[in-house]
Parts: structure tokens; sequence; C-alpha cells
């Protein structure tokens, strides 16, 4: 590792922002993995590489100067926007090794009865299914639970909220403790929030929360960019736990979906991609021609909302309401256009497919998920800076 921390201190490198993205997505990966199979011949090998790279990462973040630690507030609702604040975290600790009674086969799992109540629960369901009927394909009681945590990620706040309950209800049941501190993988953010609960007891689970500490980057700890640095951040460690994952850039693959799990060098060029986006708009920050600015802030949204799931995940889930947050984003970039006398246009693509397909082009059309002739989901604005357009693009359900 003789020529990553050189690397990692350089300043203004966009080499070195894009190595340590990857090293804190390594360092989270490593984490999670050894929690879950502490029976791996690797695993002593791999938890002196994650010491390593806490080292490798502390001492880069020591050397850029410590900040002073953002208290989140306690009383923020799940409604409000989530504050601006985020690049990259700190490395925590690795999560402790679960039990050997947490790793089982299918036969002997605590947690069944769980799988057996989310798989019969048919207003779940309905929100997740798509080609095929859903399927949880844990085999360990540790990966179950996150496996049925992540996906109530994707359905509305209010039903996931009223089954998080029943199924930690059920995990009780079988002899686990809801935990909220030893047990918690973090995702970098701007706010400290709980996802979900890990388990202790007699079953050892892993939970997840958002997790504002202290930060390195070049990026102001205020206004919108920083939050959009920290969705940024947040994708980047979604994408290395959530093998459901799919995007659909236009600018990376133009003729359908792509799936991470089957095609990883998909998710790797997705990765590149996003983080060059972001770094665009990071430098066109401040230009004088404000359309500039707009124009990679449009590129951008494009990104963010390019990574998707099947079918898409609801507007009023966790996930969509993270991708509102992030769109809703682009209005001050707007006015800040329009009072430097530009004449712009900017309109989100929702409701009926035949309604803003004159705005749309290069749509992508699903055959499940959702209404027949509704948009899923809106992957690129329409936008109209004075006489160019710059078209919309969505995901949509085809009229049966």
């Amino acid at each position: 590792m003789q020529h990553l921390s050189p690397l990692l201190k350089k300043e203004n490198s966009t080499l070195a922002q894009i190595l340590r993205f990857s090293l804190y997505g390594l360092h989270t990966s490593l984490t999670k993995a050894l929690a879950e199979i502490n029976d791996d011949p690797g695993a002593s090998d791999c938890s002196e590489l994650i010491k390593e790279l806490n080292y490798l990462l502390e001492e880069n973040s020591e050397s850029e100067g410590k900040e002073e630690l953002i208290s989140p507030s306690d009383t923020q609702s799940s409604e409000q926007d989530v504050s601006e604040q985020i690049i990259q975290p700190e490395p925590s600790q690795p999560v402790p090794e679960p039990e050997s009674s947490s790793v089982s086969t299918t036969d002997e799992l605590l947690l069944e009865p769980l799988r057996k109540d989310f798989l019969s629960d048919q207003d779940l369901l309905s929100y997740l299914a798509y080609l095929e009927p859903v399927e949880l394909k844990s085999t360990n009681d540790s990966d179950l639970w996150n496996e049925v945590q992540r996906l109530l990620l994707r359905v509305p706040e209010k039903l996931a909220k009223e089954k998080r309950e029943h199924f930690l209800d059920i995990a009780k049941g079988a002899g686990a403790k809801p935990d909220y501190e030893q047990l918690m993988s973090n995702i970098p953010f701007s706010s400290s929030k709980i996802l979900y609960p890990g388990l202790s007891d007699k079953v050892q689970a892993s939970g997840l929360q958002l997790s504002a500490e202290v930060l390195s980057g070049e990026v102001k700890r205020e206004g919108d960019l920083y939050f959009l640095a920290g969705v940024v951040s947040t994708y980047l460690e979604l994408i290395n736990i959530d093998p459901s994952l799919h995007h659909v850039l236009e600018s990376v693959y133009s003729f359908g979906i792509k799936s991470f799990h089957s095609e990883p060098e998909q998710q790797d060029k997705y990765i590149t991609a996003l983080i060059d986006r972001f770094q665009r708009a990071q430098k066109a920050e401040g230009n004088p021609d404000p359309t500039l600015t707009l124009q990679t802030r449009l590129d951008l949204d494009e990104a963010i909302h390019s990574l998707v799931y099947l079918p898409p995940a609801d507007r009023y889930s966790w996930w969509g309401k993270l991708q509102q947050q992030a769109r809703r984003t682009l209005r001050s970039v707007a006015d800040q256009a329009r009072n430097a006398g530009y004449n712009v246009q900017i309109r989100y693509l929702w409701g009926r497919y035949s309604e803003v397909c004159d705005h749309s082009k290069n749509d992508l059309e699903l055959d499940r998920g959702g209404s027949p002739g509704d948009v899923l989901a809106c992957l690129r604005v329409y936008a109209k800076i004075n006489e160019e357009v710059f078209p919309g693009r969505v995901l949509y359900r085809s009229s049966e």
C-alpha cells in the first residue's frame, strides 16, 4: 500500500477522490462479509486487511484536518428534507462477528417464520414482484433479516414501518433482541437515522443506519452540492450491499436495463459515470454561466435517478423520497439561471405516459409494476433553456 497513502493525500485530485470512494466501499463490503462469514478460511487475513484500511483511511483523514461533528436533530421526521452535509465517513469499526447460531442452513433458521410471513403478505408482494414471484434467497438468519429489511426500503414508508414492527415481533419470538448500537452498519450521510435495527442474543444480524460523522473531502460543508455528495456516497454503499440494483443510465447502456448482479462490469461503468457527473457538477459550481451549472446538475440528476430496482421503488418509499429530495435541488440552480435572464423550464414527467411522451425520448417500457400506461420512474426531467430543448426520459408500464 506504499503508493495509496501519497495519492490519497493529493489535494484537488480527481484520482484521489475516486480512490477514497473505492476504499470506503471495499471497507464496508469486507466488514459486512466478515461479520456474516466468520468461519471462512480467509477470515483472519480479511480482518487484518480491514485494520490496514482503517489505518490508511484514518491517517488520510487526519492529514486533512479534523472538523467538528455535526449533531443531527433527534426530532427530524422522515418527511423533512435530508440535511446537506456529507461526502465520506471515517471508517467504522468492524461489526462484531455473529455467533455460530446465526449461520445455519435453511432448515435450521430461527427466522424461518419471518420468511413464510413475508412471502404470504400480498400487500408487500404487490410492490415487489416483477417477472417472477418474490423469493428470499438467504440461507442464514443474518442474511435473511437484512434481505427482508432492504426490501422494505422500497415500499411506502407507512407500510414499511408497520411491517418492520411486525417482523421485529417475529424475531423476538425466535429469541432475538433488537440492537440499535453494537451491530449497526453505517452508511455515510448528512444526518443520523436508523433505517432498521440489528438483532442480538439467539439471532445475530447487522442493522443499517445513516450516520453523520467527521467527514473529509473538497466540497464545502453546506448547500445543495454537499447534500448531493452525500447521496452519491450513499449510492456507492448501497450498491455494495444490495444485489437487486440495476441501472438505466443511457450514456452507459442505451438499450435497456442492466443488472449489477449478473453484469458486474455494468456496475463499474455506472459508478464511474456517477462519480464523473458529480465531479463535473462540482467544478461547474459558481461558473459565470449559470446555464452550464444547470446542465451539469441535470446530468447528475439523471445519473442519480437511473439507479433502479425492478419494479421501481414506490415514490413514497424511503428510496423514492431520497431521490425526490435530490431532484428538488434542481430548483435553486434553475432559479439562478432565471435570475440571470435566461428562460428556463423544467418539467418532472409523471402520471400517464400518453400525457408526457411528447416531452421525452428513448423511453423504456416495462410490462410489470404499477398500473398499465403509467410512468414508473422519471429518469431524466424535461428541460428547456431559452430555445434549446433537453428531452426527458422515463420508465413506463405498457398499456394493456
